[in-house]
């Protein structure tokens, strides 16, 4: 890649130690590094896989021992030209911590602070090497992200912003722990920005996230080699992530990515027993939504996994929902059952004589009804006729009895 687009890109890690043989033995079990000396600078030690180098290892010397300085990874940041890059640094607020120099056979560096006092450096490599091309995925051994605390993200934010020409892609509101400000250019997330935890480190500093297998076994194996596990392992958008102290006390992270969910069958499987329904046109499966705006410290890692989890399968048609073609010969039963329809038509006339008959008879009864009544009225009315007519002779006869009875005492006195 040609230098000019190396500029502002995180292109080499280094760790300064107090202890480089137990480094070697703790980062090849953590991450996987194996570990060789420079070719030009048998002081200097490698990390890397197979062919790929990503990282360096330098011991920590007795002056800066003696100024304070401890076991600590420094980040570098691609330049096209150091010297010009540390001036505009200065005019910015940062400070020179070691001045411009050339390294034989690698090419020119400077380190610097920041103006809230986190530490990096500027290095431009000899040659047309010093970035891999950007990949669809972060190999093994490789840095995923980069990550700043920081006293004050914002104005550390304005510095890199003007020195590297950096872009504020998004601000990630993670409420009581403040606003994770995702950086980088032309699209491309490259790190984050946030305000520092003033109980884990007294000064800002830069965090390197390497891309691992496993952050779950990488924290065991860390664990076993005499590290100390800070934060997680623990799920961050787009895989998991564990931050950890190495025997020496620099502080350190790794990164795994999500696994890719599987690749559905290109012909599902059908029971041979099934017949085969007309296929239903489901339902459009929904889009997979974008990866979101990555949180600390996975943005990069998320963005750049090669496939998004699998869009979810519409539900298989119902058998009972699909006509199958044996669907035909259930007709023969509804001729059969035409049959009996048919002699039921013939039997409804004789049903229709029936009722009418009943009807008549119905009719007859209803019209005899009065005349009954009106020969029971008459019948009640002679009765009580005769009856009067008796009841009157009787009374007739009474009194002539009587009177004869009163004419023949009448007779007997005189």
């Amino acid at each position: 890649m040609a230098q000019g687009g190396i500029h502002g890109k995180f292109i080499w890690q280094e760790l300064t130690t107090e202890d480089p043989a137990t480094a070697v033995s703790f980062y090849s079990k953590v991450v996987g590094w194996h570990a060789h000396p420079n070719a030009s600078h048998s002081n200097y030690t490698e990390f890397g896989i197979g062919s790929t180098h990503s990282a360096g290892m330098m011991r920590l010397g007795d002056d800066s021992r003696a100024a304070g300085v401890r076991s600590h990874w420094l980040a570098y940041v691609g330049v096209t030209d150091v010297d010009s890059s540390v001036a505009s640094a200065q005019q910015l607020g940062a400070k020179v911590l070691h001045a411009a120099q050339d390294i034989e056979h690698v090419g020119r560096f400077a380190t610097l602070a920041d103006p809230q006092g986190g530490a990096f450096a500027v290095f431009k490599p000899m040659g047309q090497g010093g970035v891999a091309p950007a990949s669809a995925t972060v190999p093994p051994g490789s840095f995923a992200w980069l990550e700043l605390a920081t006293s004050d993200y914002e104005a550390a934010f304005a510095f890199y912003s003007k020195l590297f020409g950096w872009q504020a892609i998004h601000r990630m509101d993670m409420g009581p722990q403040g606003v994770y400000l995702i950086f980088g250019a032309d699209g491309v997330q490259r790190g984050g920005i946030y305000k520092m935890h003033q109980d884990r480190a007294a000064k800002p500093y830069w965090l390197p996230y390497a891309e691992v297998a496993s952050a779950d076994a990488a924290a065991a194996a860390a664990t076993a080699a005499g590290g100390r596990i800070i934060v997680g392992p623990m799920d961050v958008p787009g895989g998991r992530m564990v931050q950890l102290l190495d025997p020496s006390g620099a502080m350190f992270a790794v990164h795994s990515a999500a696994a890719k969910a599987a690749a559905p069958p290109s012909k599902p499987a059908q029971p041979a027993a099934a017949p085969k329904p007309a296929a239903p046109k489901p339902a459009a499966a929904p889009k997979p939504a974008a990866p979101p705006a990555a949180a600390p410290p996975t943005a990069v890692a998320a963005a750049k996994v090669s496939s998004p989890a699998a869009a979810p399968k519409p539900a298989a048609a119902k058998p009972a929902a699909a006509k199958p073609a044996a669907a035909k010969p259930a007709a023969a039963p509804a001729a059969k059952k035409a049959a009996p329809k048919k002699a039921a038509a013939k039997k409804k006339p004789a049903a229709k004589k029936k009722v009418a008959a009943k009807k008549k008879s119905v009719a007859k009864k209803k019209k005899k009804a009065p005349a009954r009544k009106g020969a029971a009225k008459s019948a009640r009315k002679s009765a009580r006729k005769s009856a009067k007519k008796s009841s009157k002779k009787s009374a007739k006869k009474a009194v002539k009895k009587a009177a004869r009875k009163k004419g023949g005492k009448a007779r007997r006195k005189k």
